[in-house]
């Protein structure tokens, strides 16, 4: 049978999601512990990739098995196996076929700055004291619905086969003394949310305009967006499924 989980974690001690040689990362942690609970070789199908540092408050990952499972029981027994640092929500099953990855219609990703020094959040947002203009800041975001190709905002040499990505949401809030940036998509490239959002950091700051982001991306050259702002102050929020019913 195939089972869907649904899980978070922190990834401030973790090298990405993926699974990598001689380094820490959540695909690996949570392998381990299924095998060891399930008594079997267990390996999982994430819904995309994050980067050393980044975190995520919702993620999906499909594996098999001939076990029965019930969610409330076996999330809790999993659990138990794992670090503090990653939380499994439920497991449930889903149809043969379903893809954990390739059956995602959008991912939505969120941004944390803080403006004023805060020494309880400083692990999961990044502290930027300048002044930044909101205003341009979202003026500048909306122009990204307005294009679909991103090499400007990707990790270069990266093994994708297109730069295409279709961005339905883009803005910035304020609660108090954080900003907030979010953003959807039906997919993203390596290091694209993090470009972006230090592309917006620099026309909020005034050392670009906003009408300079349409020439970075019809540039599609990576040297002429913005710097890539730090990974953990980045979350993976939602992965959208066509069947999946999501918790309240």
């Amino acid at each position: 049978m195939r089972y869907f989980i649904e899980f978070a974690y922190n990834g401030k001690n973790f090298h990405g999601f993926q699974s990598q040689p001689d380094a820490s990362s959540v695909q690996e942690t949570l392998e381990k512990a299924l095998t060891t609970l399930f008594r079997e070789p267990i390996a999982i199908v994430g819904a995309g990739r994050t980067d050393t540092g980044v975190h995520a408050k919702q993620m999906f990952a499909h594996f098999e098995t001939e076990l029965e499972l019930e969610s409330d029981y076996w999330s809790h027994k999993l659990n138990s196996f794992l670090p503090p640092s990653i939380v499994i929500y439920r497991i449930f099953s889903v149809h043969p076929d379903a893809h954990a990855r390739f059956d995602a219609t959008s991912r939505t990703y969120e941004y944390y700055i803080h403006t004023f020094k805060d020494a309880f959040i400083v692990d999961g947002s990044w502290y930027h004291s300048n002044p930044l203009d909101i205003q341009k800041m979202n003026e500048a975001s909306a122009i990204l619905l307005e294009y679909y190709d991103f090499e400007c905002f990707s990790k270069v040499h990266t093994d994708v086969n297109t730069f295409h990505c279709k961005i339905s949401e883009a803005h910035w809030k304020q609660k108090g003394n954080q900003l907030i940036f979010t953003i959807t998509a039906d997919r993203f490239l390596r290091n694209m949310v993090r470009a972006i959002v230090g592309t917006l950091v620099n026309i909020g700051l005034g050392k670009m305009e906003v009408s300079d982001l349409h020439y970075i991306i019809a540039s599609k050259d990576r040297g002429k967006a913005g710097f890539s702002v730090p990974a953990h102050g980045l979350y993976l929020v939602n992965v959208a499924y066509p069947y999946i019913e999501y918790r309240k």
